[in-house]
């Protein structure tokens, strides 16, 4: 399996783990970010790693859904015919998710619940008052994963009296 990301340094990270009947573990991570990010750079950085681990132990590769991991996923399908490439589910989720968050009906209340939730976590007071009156925590939105604003809708709807509480104490 493979991963590319940016940390906050503005550094491309790709990393490669490996999931078996033991598990998912990590085997390495790399800065790809003086590098272009082609679709044959990509297959030969797999192919190294399913070389390292040895082709009889590798029958599936699984990516992001991005163009270049998924013609890096055909191109290592031609030079192994016994490996399959599919997308990674989370990420084909994640980008549905994106999608419907961008529809009218959705965005303006993903947007509310955002400022609902950043103007608690930002007042030390008003979370003080939330975990004592309310007894409870809100799963705030992330920056990378869009599935994420759906989970603050969620906590905000299962807290609604929790929440009452709070704006009224």
């Amino acid at each position: 399996m493979s991963d590319g990301w940016t940390d906050r340094r503005g550094r491309h990270l790709i990393n490669f783990l490996v999931n078996s009947p033991e598990g998912t573990y990590f085997i390495e991570s790399i800065d790809a970010s003086r590098v272009t990010h082609s679709a044959d750079l990509i297959a030969d950085l797999l192919e190294q790693k399913i070389e390292e681990i040895g082709k009889e132990n590798v029958i599936q590769d699984v990516t992001d859904n991005g163009a270049n991991y998924k013609r890096a996923g055909g191109i290592l399908m031609e030079r192994h015919r016994t490996l399959y490439w599919s997308p990674c589910a989370a990420h084909c989720l994640d980008l549905m998710l994106e999608d419907i968050g961008k529809l009218k009906s959705f965005k303006s209340c993903i947007a509310r619940a955002r400022r609902v939730t950043t103007f608690i976590y930002r007042h030390g007071k008003i979370l003080a008052t939330m975990r004592d009156v309310a007894k409870v925590d809100l799963v705030r939105a992330g920056a990378t994963r869009f599935a994420t604003a759906f989970l603050t809708l969620k906590s905000l709807h299962k807290h609604k009296a929790a929440l009452r509480t709070l704006f009224v104490s």
